[in-house]
């Protein structure tokens, strides 16, 4: 099989793994909270996934060029075995950590694979360390330290405002021209209604029950499906650059620089998340849904508004945050404003020790890779 074949089908491979481990990142909450259950929370994360993976177009140049540049030093002669031997690395342990339930990063595993093959081909003078540890591994270590103070400060506002907002909602009436709020007792308010002549152009055939109001009910739930399906978009901008630019290491394929193959490379990484997404994205989700802490509705939506916030920040400025340690960590943070006893700590434990444990097995898998195909090639 042609090199150059065998490396794009492990880009979709890793793709399918990420979609797997990450899908439940944004979609745990939801789940955890009771607000969907878990077929109904991944067929919604699986859709805003591989939407924001086709979107990440317009933020992927400054991604690809963190992955691709900057990492080997100045006049190394590298190869086409580099970005194999990487994503062979990288795809095996993400598989892995989903295959064992454990919320591992993409990102990390990525950059354990880098270090690792990169090692074996051009040793300890062929990495730009500088550039390693400026580019990904400063922003992967600070970006759950920022998640755990931000969710903090967040939770502080969500919690405020849904006190005041559960048990209402706002119907919005097209056939009357208006938008009403409805209170816990039922009782209604009209915030907004407009005297233009003519019939509404659509007629939305729900109904706000306790007012007995037909409209477009809009509730706190409605909110966290919204911040949930913000932060799958972030998360699907965020990682599908990072695995197409690998292909670029190595000059594995040499056409990137065609706009059709740009954009035939990430709708492919799209499809591949989304697929892994719906078909291997339970066992994670069910970790961080039931056993890392309990969850209400206003948890639930501070932590993804959390992750969608810094994620989708971190993708348009190029800096590979993981978005399964801004989760992670949002969740936690959480967890901890209700005091140490509301966290199951042996979860917590494990989910760091993969965390921990990523960067060198992903670099040990991918130096094996890249020791076999070189005897190979």
């Amino acid at each position: 099989m042609d090199l150059s074949l065998f490396t794009c089908l492990l880009v979709l491979s890793l793709a399918f793994a990420n979609g797997a481990n990450d899908v439940s990142k944004a979609i745990a909450t939801l789940v955890g909270s009771g607000v969907a259950d878990y077929r109904t929370a991944i067929l919604w994360g699986t859709f805003w996934t591989t939407v924001g993976a086709g979107l990440s177009g317009l933020v992927a140049t400054a991604m690809v060029k963190t992955f691709s540049q900057g990492l080997l030093a100045p006049g190394v002669a590298s190869s086409s075995i580099l970005a194999t031997a990487v994503l062979a690395g990288a795809v095996l342990w993400v598989l892995v950590a989903t295959r064992s339930g454990l919320p591992v990063s993409t990102t990390h595993a990525l950059t354990g694979a880098i270090v690792g093959a990169g090692l074996i081909a051009f040793g300890t003078e062929g990495l730009l360390w500088e550039g390693i540890g400026k580019k990904i591994l400063l922003p992967l270590i600070l970006s759950p330290l920022l998640a755990l103070m931000v969710s903090g400060l967040i939770h502080s506002l969500v919690r405020t405002l849904a006190a005041r907002w559960e048990d209402t909602c706002l119907c919005v009436m097209p056939t009357a021209r208006a938008l009403v709020m409805i209170d816990t007792q039922g009782a209604t308010r009209t915030l907004f209604q407009t005297a233009a002549l003519g019939q509404p152009v659509v007629t939305v055939p729900a109904q706000c029950d306790r007012a007995g109001l037909k409209g477009l009910v809009v509730g706190l739930d409605s909110i966290h499906w919204c911040s949930s399906g913000l932060a799958s978009l972030a998360r699907g901008m965020n990682d599908a650059p990072k695995i197409a630019a690998i292909m670029l290491l190595g000059s594995a394929v040499t056409t990137w620089s065609s706009g059709s193959f740009q954009a035939i490379a990430l709708i492919g990484v799209a499809v591949a998340m989304g697929l892994g997404s719906y078909v291997a994205g339970r066992r994670v989700t069910q970790v961080l849904a039931e056993h890392v802490t309990r969850m209400d509705h206003s948890e639930g939506l501070s932590a993804n508004l959390t992750t969608s916030s810094l994620v989708f920040v971190s993708a348009v400025m190029g800096l590979p945050v993981s978005t399964t340690h801004v989760s992670s960590s949002s969740i936690i943070g959480i967890g901890l404003l209700n005091g140490l006893s509301s966290i199951r700590w042996p979860t917590v434990r494990d989910m760091v020790l993969a965390w921990v444990v990523t960067l060198p097995a992903s670099a040990l898998l991918a130096a094996l890779a890249y020791h076999l195909f070189a005897k190979l090639v």
